[in-house]
């Protein structure tokens, strides 16, 4: 942690978390910390200095190490509560900075045996030290800053969110369910997917990875001009406006993947609550806030607003202090969001997710062996969750031959799913919408439409040859419901032609069997430009949180085609290189200096 300028611990007598503001650096606290030598050590570790250089220097074995060898002679609880997690790290920071250093030995051993060092600390303080003093949030009040992520992400920790929100899981799986429609199964897998997310994040940060530091030293000598010294880091944005989803009161809402992406990356969030499930945003907030109480972080970490006018929304995407925005749910919204983040005396990035229709194409062999099947596969997809998913796949494209038997498999499926409530009245109303108008065109087939009232939506299913899906652009508008439109195309040539035809998505999928590698080759170079993720034999509900994941496309799925929603790159977005060159120690981010 001192390698890592995160140690801001207050003297043994006086130990409090200490503001940013507050925090010396380490080369400014060497007075402080003069009482830490190799004979304090050798004394609190009842162990000789010739013992202990011994074990130290030529053994090599590490403070951790020869803690675990002595420290159990020390029974007396008054020690132990002196010999806490904050005044080893003193002790570290002492032999590392003027013992480690003065003996000549850093190249020897090196500071990465001190970087691996802290871990074996904390396990060992973390099993051996009084159950009274083992509370997480001692160590970190005592041992670390108030931005104690400083190297491990700059932010609150994701994972004292999650343990907040899990600690919440009662209420929220009850306040959901009656804000929102969706059974306590779906929000409690849910919720579960909003911690893991946020663990994981967690997880990455501690790694570093995400700061993708680079080093290019100098070269004095170089001819015919020199390199200077040149250091990049990515930097927190500042500010971040979010808006979340009505779909995903809890993955995509209030510490969903923009908020937890903003935090990791070291930005204060400013969240704009869904009226769609106030209550269930208002847990979650209060939830963070715990989380930024518990973990000493500013008060101004996160805001919540809770409001249903679109001023709210337009004041904070306009605000002078927002540097960024995250955004997931209509086209028409996300559209008039982003128009007014490019209006700005000073523009700032929009990561807007605006919808999709997640196009599968069914190609030869496979229609042949198994349309059937794939047709009642992809019926489940589309009425999961009431067709309310962002990845909904909501066109298919079969080769004419077999569309018969896709389609009749498909309806025999849909017709066994009764009209279920939606998200919230307007979101029923806008899907019938859509359905009224699909069915609306002389060249479209109405081969289901289940209906539904007030707040309930059905599954509806419609087929349409591809020359007239191509003629009426209208039929490439997302319903986001349950409904579906089956496009029969004549052969691979006019299958082609749909998928140039196709905007942004964030996902295409091919069902193909091995007898489909030609059609496939040939269609992959044209979907990889159209959506951020292809899949192939799979349905596109269900998006794995994982480093690997991109969630986003072209426009319109997303208004950065280069970015994730879901993943750790997601943190990404809310960061920016900077580069230092030839810039002093001192002046260098902890993270960029040479230790």
């Amino acid at each position: 942690y001192a390698a890592r300028g995160i140690v801001g611990v207050a003297k043994p007598t006086e130990a409090k978390a200490i503001p940013p503001t507050e925090a010396p650096r380490i080369d400014q606290r060497k007075t402080e910390m003069e009482e830490w030598s190799i004979p304090t050590v050798t004394d609190k570790l009842s162990i000789s200095e010739t013992d202990f250089l011994q074990k130290y220097i030529n053994e090599k074995k590490s403070l951790g190490q020869i803690a675990t060898e002595t420290y159990q002679d020390i029974t007396d609880v008054e020690k132990q509560e002196k010999w806490t997690y904050a005044h080893m790290q003193e002790v570290i920071e002492k032999t590392i900075e003027e013992q480690y250093a003065e003996r000549d030995i850093v190249e020897k051993a090196g500071l990465k045996e001190f970087l691996r060092l802290k871990g074996e600390l904390k396990d060992y303080l973390g099993n051996k030290l009084d159950p009274k003093l083992k509370k997480e949030e001692e160590y970190h009040n005592l041992a670390m800053l108030p931005w104690l992520w400083a190297a491990e992400g700059q932010g609150v920790r994701p994972d004292a969110i999650a343990d907040e929100i899990d600690a919440r899981g009662d209420d929220l799986t009850a306040y959901g369910s009656a804000e929102t429609g969706l059974p306590a199964a779906r929000l409690n897998g849910e919720r579960g997917r909003t911690c893991g997310q946020l663990r994981l994040f967690a997880d990455h940060i501690r790694k570093g990875a995400f700061l993708d530091r680079r080093f290019d030293p100098a070269l004095p000598d170089r001819a015919p001009l020199p390199r200077p010294d040149l250091r990049m880091i990515q930097r927190p944005l500042g500010p971040v406006g979010v808006f979340g989803a009505s779909n995903f009161p809890l993955a995509f809402s209030t510490a969903g993947g923009d908020t937890a992406a903003a935090l990791a990356a070291g930005c204060p969030v400013v969240y704009k609550g869904h009226p769609g499930h106030p209550a269930t945003g208002e847990i979650v907030a209060q939830a963070i806030a715990a989380a930024v109480e518990k973990t000493g972080m500013p008060k101004g970490t996160f805001g919540f607003v809770q409001s249903n006018t679109n001023a709210a929304g337009e004041a904070l995407v306009q605000h002078p202090l927002t540097r960024a925005v995250g955004f997931t749910g209509s086209y028409r919204g996300g559209k008039a969001l982003f128009d007014l983040a490019m209006a700005r005396p000073e523009p700032i990035p929009f990561f807007g997710e605006l919808g999709a229709i997640n196009p599968v194409f069914i190609l030869p062999a496979a229609a042949t062996a198994r349309a059937a099947a794939i047709g009642t596969g992809w019926a489940g997809s589309l009425t999961m969750g009431v067709g309310q998913f962002c990845t909904n796949p909501g066109v298919v494209v079969v080769p004419d031959a077999q569309a018969d038997a896709f389609i009749g498999a498909a309806q025999d499926a849909l017709a066994q799913v009764a009209p279920t409530p939606m998200l919230t009245g307007g979101t029923a109303e806008g899907y019938r919408a859509g359905v009224a108008q699909a069915a609306s065109h002389a060249s479209v087939q109405t081969c289901l439409n289940a209906g539904g009232t007030g707040r309930e939506g059905g599954p509806a299913l419609f087929v349409v040859a591809g020359t007239d899906w191509l003629a009426n652009p209208d039929l490439a508008a997302e319903m986001f419901g349950p409904a579906g439109i089956v496009i029969r195309a004549k052969d691979q040539g006019e299958v082609q032609q749909i998928a140039q035809a196709l905007h942004g998505q964030l996902t295409c999928t091919l069902q193909m069997d091995d007898a489909d590698l030609d059609a496939a080759r040939a269609l992959v170079p044209v979907l990889e430009r159209k959506a951020g993720r292809l899949l192939v034999n799979a349905f596109p509900t269900g998006v794995e949180v994982a480093d690997s994941m991109v969630h986003g496309g072209p426009f319109p799925a997303s208004t950065n085609f280069g970015a994730t929603s879901v993943g750790t790159l997601a943190i990404r977005r809310f960061t920016r290189p900077v580069c230092y060159q030839d810039m002093p120690q001192a002046l260098l981010p902890q993270d960029l200096q040479d230790q």
